[in-house]
C-alpha cells in the first residue's frame, strides 16, 4: 500500500473530560496517514480514482468541531471511522490527535494518542 500523509489539521473543539474543557473548548491538531493504492490515480492522472485530500480535511475538521466526546481515544476513532466509511479507496487510517494545552499541572508539548485502523 501507498501512504498519503496530512499533517497538522487544526480545528477548536470542546473535547475532555474536564467541565472547563467542554465549556471554553480548545485547540486540537489531527494527522493522517491514509493507505491506498496510487497506481490507478497515477496511470491516467485521476483525481477520481484516489482521495480528495481537501474533502478529508473537511471531515476532520467537521468531526473536531462536533459533538463532544471525554477521550481523544475516542475522537479518533471517530475520524479513522468517518474516513474509512466516508473513502472507500482508503484501505487503512492511522489517526493521530494531539491536544496540545491539556489541563495538566506539568511543563510540557501536549499529549496525542495514535490510532491504525483497517477495513475487515
Amino acid at each position: 500500500m501507498d501512504l498519503i500523509r496530512i499533517n497538522g489539521i487544526r480545528s477548536y473543539g470542546h473535547h475532555g473530560a474536564l467541565p472547563e474543557e467542554k465549556r471554553l473548548g480548545q485547540r486540537f491538531t489531527v494527522s493522517l496517514e491514509l493507505e491506498l493504492d496510487t497506481r490507478p490515480a497515477a496511470a491516467g492522472d485521476d483525481l477520481t480514482k484516489t482521495v480528495d485530500y481537501a474533502a478529508v480535511i473537511r471531515t476532520v475538521e467537521e468531526q473536531l468541531k462536533g459533538k463532544p466526546v471525554y477521550l481523544i481515544e475516542t475522537l479518533a476513532q471517530q475520524i479513522a471511522a468517518r474516513i474509512l466509511g466516508g473513502y472507500p479507496v482508503v484501505q487503512a487510517v492511522t489517526v493521530e490527535v494531539h491536544k496540545p494545552f491539556a489541563p495538566v499541572a506539568a511543563d510540557f508539548d501536549g499529549i496525542s494518542v495514535r490510532i491504525r485502523r483497517a477495513r475487515a
